[in-house]
């Protein structure tokens, strides 16, 4: 999508506050011992309370109103019956449209207590994340994003998932521009004023790939190791962005 107006800025802001505020809620919920299906529910209800629609279930039919996916499960992870562990990693990905509009955020969070390197790998990520949406701006090369989060990635050891990058949303869910790498690239494609896309690193301590689990939605790393991310969407402009998936 690429903004044309204030109005159209200020619904997809709104869309964008929802689905933070309602990752936020999920978060503080969260607690050992309840099922992923039970985090789920609070999630649907706080999108419907807030007149949005689930947009993994609307446009792709995904079996949860939102993603959540614990420890070896990377992404688009189906809440079920799986119960919520001290020290687990929980990845909740919350993305909905509201009046034909799309947002999409997630983040990593920890339950309590975590071996310090987790606490680390967070904070990590997050900060690829960021340096990575710092990127973002009109008649920038779309590889600025990757290429920062590389230096920053491989600077302290990391490695980065090179099969599920970004991607323009708006008025879809995934549109154009597609297979936004958050990874070093010599891709060629330029930001315009105005455009919509989601920036979302996925970053770890030694996996390099996303593999299909057995249930058709659910991504496991290769080689197995601990992965986090961390997601906003983000508007381009000739100044500084405009990050719409903050819940204030």
């Amino acid at each position: 999508m690429t903004i044309t107006d204030q109005h159209e800025l200020e619904g997809l802001r709104e869309i964008g506050r929802i689905v933070a505020r309602t990752m936020r809620a999920m978060a503080k919920a969260m607690e050992p011992g309840m099922t992923t299906a039970e985090l789920d529910d609070i999630g649907r209800d706080m999108l419907e309370r807030e007149g949005a629609e689930s947009a993994p279930q609307s446009c792709y039919g995904f079996p949860g109103a939102t993603c959540i996916s614990v420890n070896e499960e990377i992404a688009h992870g189906i809440p079920g019956e799986r119960i919520i562990a001290r020290g687990d990693l929980v990845n909740i990905d919350v993305s909905a449209s509201k009046n034909g509009l799309f947002a999409d955020t997630g983040a990593t969070y920890l339950v309590p207590p975590v071996p310090a390197s987790r606490t680390r790998l967070c904070r990590d990520g997050r900060r690829a994340m960021e340096i990575g949406v710092a990127q973002v701006g009109a008649d920038r090369p779309l590889a600025d994003i990757g290429n920062a989060i590389g230096r920053f990635a491989s600077g302290r050891g990391y490695s980065l998932i090179r099969n599920l990058a970004s991607h323009g949303v708006g008025r879809a869910l995934h549109e154009a521009p597609e297979a936004v790498p958050t990874w070093p690239t010599r891709d060629a494609r330029r930001m315009h004023r105005g455009l919509v896309l989601t920036v979302e690193p996925f970053l770890s301590r030694g996996a390099h790939m996303a593999v299909d689990g057995d249930d058709g939605w659910t991504l496991y790393s290769e080689p197995r190791a601990a992965v986090v991310q961390y997601e906003h969407t983000v508007v381009a402009t000739d100044r500084e962005p405009i990050v719409v998936t903050l819940p204030d």
